[in-house]
């Protein structure tokens, strides 16, 4: 009678597995198709972000697009003094601050910055 019980118990264990791990490669899969996209349409000059030494999120973008062989320039506010002035004007509540093609993103997502770079600055 127990083994009857654990049968669809086990299989309702393999099928959480299976769907976890589907969902896991298809959020890999499109974030590498996005940095594919993202490293196709960005050129020198058109990424640039103000940063932080100590932001984990200006560590995150920065390996991501290291990663993703996006040109992307950088500054930060604790070693370039015309940068922390600059982030200091724009009132920001935090960094990273992105640039693309010269609209203003908060944060990093790498979604935003592709959307960014598919429209046209009027």
């Amino acid at each position: 009678m127990a083994t009857t019980t654990r049968r669809p118990l086990l299989g309702l264990i393999a099928l959480v597995v299976v769907t976890a791990g589907a969902v896991h490669a298809l959020g890999w899969w499109s974030q590498q198709r996005l940095g594919a996209q993202v490293a196709a349409a960005a050129r020198p000059g058109d990424i640039q972000m103000i940063g932080s030494v100590t932001c984990v999120y200006c560590a995150q973008a920065r390996a991501w697009f290291n990663e993703n062989r996006v040109p992307f320039d950088e500054c930060l506010i604790e070693r370039d003094a015309a940068c922390a002035e600059r982030y200091h004007l724009l009132m920001a509540p935090g960094t990273p601050v992105m640039f693309v093609r010269g609209r203003r993103l908060l944060g990093f997502n790498a979604q935003a910055v592709a959307d960014a770079l598919a429209t046209r600055v009027q």
